[in-house]
């Protein structure tokens, strides 16, 4: 007869992903564009952006015209040549967009960790209401 191994449990973390759509189009505005617009605000290049994040240029480029045609605004603007090539920086409103997303998310995180501890980890500290 085999003995029965202790099994400890793995240690549990809430994840979510996040997105904001309209009656008429899905994933208006979400975790992804956001990385994207504060990979623009660090690299100063849709081009550099998209290389970080391991995403072609295209869908960089698709998913922002994507999201400023839903909301009728622009994130970006790009500037050409030069002697140091162009560059692409966000507009003010694409500033806002970052920092009240920015927000908006961290919020939500901690709401689903305070949930996450008051639910799911008392399951196993033995703390349980039934």
């Amino acid at each position: 007869m085999r003995k029965k191994r202790e099994h400890r449990p793995h240690r549990l973390i809430p994840r979510m992903k996040l997105w904001l759509s309209s009656s008429e189009d899905e994933g208006v505005f979400g975790d992804g564009k956001w990385r994207l617009l504060e990979a623009i605000k660090r690299e100063s290049s849709l081009k550099a952006a998209a290389q970080s994040l391991h995403i072609s240029y295209r869908k960089a480029w698709g998913d922002l015209k994507k999201a400023e045609e839903c909301l009728g605004l622009q994130f970006i603007e790009k500037h050409r040549g030069g002697d140091h090539g162009g560059e692409t920086i966000l507009t003010d409103e694409g500033r806002r967009w970052l920092t009240a997303y920015s927000r908006f998310r961290s919020e939500l995180h901690d709401a689903l960790q305070e949930t996450f501890e008051n639910h799911i980890a008392t399951l196993f500290s033995g703390d349980q209401d039934d």
